[in-house]
C-alpha cells in the first residue's frame, strides 16, 4: 500500500494566498509557470497557514485542559524548548530555545502543555520581546502560581541574511513575576537552565 500524506487546510484561504504568492513570484522576476515553481504558490500558502496557526489556538485553554491540584511549591522548569517563529517586521524566521519555570500555588500543569503554549505564541507573526511576555502572562493568569520565569534565546534571520548580516549574534529576552523577582530565586532559575544535569 502506497504512502499518502493527509494535510488539512482551509481551501479558500489556500487559494487566496496562492494567488498572492504567484504575484510575488512574478514581482521578483520569476516565471511561476516553469516546472520547479508550478506548485510553489500553493506550498507557500500552506506553509504560511502552518507557521501562523497560533492565531487560531487558545493557550489558556491548553493549560486548563491539564491542571491538577497538587501541594507542591518548588520550582518546575521546562528548558530547551525549541521554538520557531516569524519576525513580524520582515516575515523571516527566528529560532532558538525557550526556558520556562513556575512555582505552583495549588495547581500544577501537564508538562507537555508548556511547550504547547510556547508554540501557540511562536506560530504567529512576532517580536521576541512580546513572545516572552505572552508566554509568561498566560501561565501567570491561568495557573496563578507563586511566580513565573521565561528566558528565550534566539537567532534572527533578518539579522543574519540581510541588514547587518551578523551570523553569530544571539538575542536573549527574559520576563519574571512573583518569587522570580527576588534575586535568590531568579539566580537559582538561571543556574538551573545553564546546568547540564541530564
Amino acid at each position: 500500500m502506497s504512502y499518502k500524506k493527509s494535510d488539512h487546510y482551509d481551501h479558500e484561504l489556500t487559494d487566496r494566498l496562492s494567488f498572492h504568492f504567484q504575484d510575488i513570484l512574478a514581482g521578483v522576476g520569476e516565471d511561476s509557470s516553469r516546472e520547479g515553481l508550478l506548485k510553489t504558490p500553493e506550498r507557500a500558502a500552506k506553509a504560511m497557514q502552518f507557521l501562523t496557526q497560533g492565531y487560531a489556538q487558545d493557550a489558556a485553554a491548553i493549560l486548563k485542559s491539564a491542571m491538577f491540584q497538587e501541594d507542591y511549591k518548588e520550582m518546575v522548569i521546562v528548558k530547551d524548548i525549541e521554538l520557531y517563529s516569524l519576525c513580524e517586521h520582515h516575515m523571516l524566521p527566528f529560532f532558538g530555545k525557550a526556558h520556562v519555570a513556575y512555582i505552583p500555588n495549588g495547581y500544577i500543569v501537564g508538562l507537555s502543555k508548556i511547550p504547547r503554549v510556547v508554540d501557540v505564541f511562536a506560530r504567529r507573526l512576532q517580536v521576541q520581546e512580546r513572545l516572552t511576555l505572552e508566554i509568561r502572562d498566560v501561565i501567570n493568569e491561568t495557573l496563578s502560581p507563586l511566580g513565573v520565569a521565561v528566558v528565550i534565546e534566539a537567532r534572527h534571520m533578518c539579522m543574519m541574511m540581510r541588514g547587518v548580516q551578523k551570523q553569530n549574534s544571539v538575542t536573549t529576552t527574559s520576563a519574571f513575576t512573583g518569587e522570580f523577582l527576588k534575586t535568590p530565586t531568579r539566580e537559582e532559575f538561571l543556574r538551573l537552565i545553564e546546568a547540564k544535569l541530564y
